[in-house]
């Protein structure tokens, strides 16, 4: 049993289910309409982009059952009658079930083979059904937070015939695409920002004076934890006027368990199905309330997303759902409930093996160190396994604060834990830190605090695609008055690296790694200053600066070189912000510097040593090869950074051209 609440004061007794409305362009009422409207985007409805057709997906063979037979009547694929949410709308309601059914199957068979986020999705079948039976996405606006949890939409918008390639190079992305469709409007993968969206196109729709537009928001209760989510919604409940369905998919986690009070109040409303409770914050901000709804029962959540939308107003339909849903080892994963997999045997859920990460050897050293410093302390935004704190979480329980998917509340909360007399580590993905950037600027750096930031999928993180790449913090935190930021090339410099940045006591510090296995350590010849030199060849006028994992491409392309008779050196600066002034002078032997690095060319470590040897009076030629200064698609990372010329072959070209043309 759901309840429904109309108001703050929970005055309203539970809405009517609305009747189907007919298409205002004509046809079969909503359950089985719509046609695809083309034009430019406006609020009254239409896309500036075809919605792209495709051929049925093949069936899928070989993986665990679901749950529910293969399709209705004689065998057939449900999956064979879906090339876009019309031909959804127009199914007989018994028909769904067998339909989620395949559609777990399909996720499991194809997920396994290319990796993706599995979990999130197999969890949110029946409600996606649902939300494309009620809204028209070639007219309605549907989106969802975060965007990782779009598979079944991709499969329903006619995608489905695609899932081999998911997140391969050229293939479909794994977060929702323009590019790749009309039913996607925003390509959202950080978290709690789809109700500023709704609440800007619940405006842009009020002033055009239309009512044929709906706008709808699949939020997952972890995105509540981001301080973002919560400014929208005080304005979207502060204008009845104005409606947005909230559909919280409330799975009780993001990876991790959903931490806070939010957790608290969502756990104490699922218990109360069927009773009366005080109220809900959102009632206390102005939204209506429907539910809990059981996020499973493709009936159930159809007709409460009904009854929303004949409210008129700002709603939350709060639906119930278990992430990994019919998969058992997602099941019974009480880590994370395989949010996310590599490759994986289907019938066991379990990876090929793979050796060290940089993640791991991040986990397994600040493990030790926290063994060695009671003062040390880790915080994360909803990271704690994906960013290596798993094992000092295990080990130092009272030590490790996850503050939900909050990167700015994490960052100025470790400033306090540093004016109480900690060293706070905060593990990030580098991509969200961005996030922060005045956290880390006005909160930590003006107070010149000790925190050290880890900085996990720095530069090309590969699969997951042009949100997810850590290419502009290496840029960006440069610019931070008295921060020290590190790029370890190995496993060993990464260890080295790490206790140097928790021994710094007068100021921020960071270490930037990649998603990728790490290979072996690379030996220094010699250490100069802070620099480590990798390769050092007699009579060289060539000085190549690696900053870090590019050190052993750096190397290929300074042998290769040394074949063609060109001498190069190789040093790997260890810090690349601020540029060390033994870096500085020894950079000024060398007639031709080319910096290499895994972040975007303005701001780079070229950049800002080209400056400095000017500043010095240098007459050295300086030249960067770095990542451009645009989003750049998903692939694998090797594939990546040779498509923008930062393999050792590229390098060495580019070397060559250099010295043909020293103009």
């Amino acid at each position: 049993m759901t309840r429904a609440s109309t108001d703050p004061a929970n005055t309203a007794a539970a809405a009517p289910a609305a009747e189907p409305q007919s298409d205002p362009g004509g046809g079969a009422p909503a359950r089985g309409s719509g046609g695809v409207r083309e034009g430019g985007f406006s609020p009254s409805g239409g896309r500036d982009r075809g919605l792209r057709s495709a051929k049925p997906a093949a069936d899928a063979s070989g993986v665990p059952d679901a749950g529910g037979a293969d399709g209705a009547e004689g065998g057939a694929d449900p999956l064979d009658t879906i090339r876009s949410p019309a031909d959804l709308r127009a199914m007989a309601a018994a028909d769904l079930p067998p339909l989620a059914a395949r559609i777990r199957r399909f996720l499991i068979e194809k997920v396994s083979r290319t990796g993706g986020h599995l979990g999130p999705n197999l969890g949110a079948v029946e409600l996606t059904i649902a939300a494309h039976r009620v809204f028209d996405t070639t007219r309605d606006t549907l989106l969802f937070d975060t965007g990782h949890q779009t598979y079944v939409h991709k499969i329903l918008t006619g995608r489905g015939a695609d899932f081999d390639t998911l997140r391969k190079e050229g293939g479909l992305s794994g977060y929702p695409s323009r590019a790749e469709s009309g039913h996607d409007l925003i390509e959202n993968s950080h978290a709690s920002t789809a109700l500023s969206y709704a609440d800007g196109l619940a405006k842009a729709v009020r002033l055009s004076g239309t009512t044929e537009r709906r706008v709808a928001a699949v939020v997952g209760d972890g995105a509540l934890t981001g301080g973002m989510a919560w400014e929208a919604l005080n304005n979207i409940g502060a204008a009845p006027q104005r409606p947005v369905v909230v559909v919280l998919n409330d799975n009780g986690r993001s990876y991790s368990p959903t931490v806070g009070g939010i957790a608290r109040h969502l756990a104490g409303l699922r218990g109360a199905v069927g009773e009366r409770s005080a109220g809900t914050v959102f009632e206390g901000l102005g939204l209506a309330y429907i539910g809990p709804v059981d996020g499973h029962d493709i009936a159930e959540v159809e007709d409460a997303l009904r009854s929303a939308v004949s409210l008129h107003r700002p709603v939350v339909v709060h639906c119930v759902t278990r992430k990994g849903k019919g998969y058992a080892p997602a099941e019974a994963d009480e880590s994370d409930h395989m949010h996310t997999v590599g490759v994986i045997d289907p019938a066991t859920g379990r990876p090929a093996k793979s050796g060290a990460t940089w993640t791991s050897v991040f986990a397994e050293e600040i493990t030790a160190i926290g063994a060695e410093r009671s003062d040390v302390v880790c915080v994360t935004g909803a990271m704690r396994l994906p960013a290596g704190l798993g094992p000092f979480a295990e080990r130092f329980p009272d030590r490790v604060h996850d503050v939900g998917i909050a990167e700015q509340h994490a960052v100025t909360s470790a400033a306090g834990l540093a004016f109480g007399g900690m060293h706070p580590v905060v593990a990030v993905y580098a991509a969200f830190l961005g996030r922060a950037f005045d956290q880390v600027l006005a909160d930590v750096a003006l107070h010149r605090l000790p925190v050290t930031f880890i900085l996990d999928r720095a530069g090309v993180t590969g699969p997951d695609g042009a949100s997810h790449h850590g290419m502009w913090d290496g840029s960006l935190l440069p610019v931070v008055p008295g921060l020290r930021l590190a790029a370890p090339r190995d496993c060993a410099r990464l260890r080295e690296l790490l206790r140097e940045a928790v021994a710094t006591a007068d100021g921020p510090t960071a270490l930037r790694y990649p998603k990728s296995a790490v290979g072996s350590d690379i030996p220094a010849v010699r250490r100069i200053g802070d620099c480590d030199l990798l390769r050092e060849a007699a009579g060289a006028r060539v000085l190549l600066v690696s900053a870090g994992p590019l050190a052993a491409a750096c190397l290929e392309a300074a042998a290769e070189l040394d074949g063609r008779g060109i001498a190069a050196s190789v040093v790997d600066p260890r810090w690349t912000a601020p540029v060390s002034s033994a870096l500085v002078s020894l950079a000024a032997g060398y007639d031709l510097v080319v910096a290499v690095e895994d972040t975007v060319t303005t701001g780079s470590l070229g950049m800002r040593l080209a400056a400095e040897l000017s500043a010095a009076g240098a007459t050295t030629r300086v030249a960067t090869r770095a990542l451009p200064d645009r989003f750049l698609p998903h692939g694998s990372r090797s594939r990546i950074l040779a498509s923008v010329g930062l393999d050792p072959e590229s390098i060495a070209a580019a070397v060559r051209n250099l010295l043909d043309h020293p103009g």
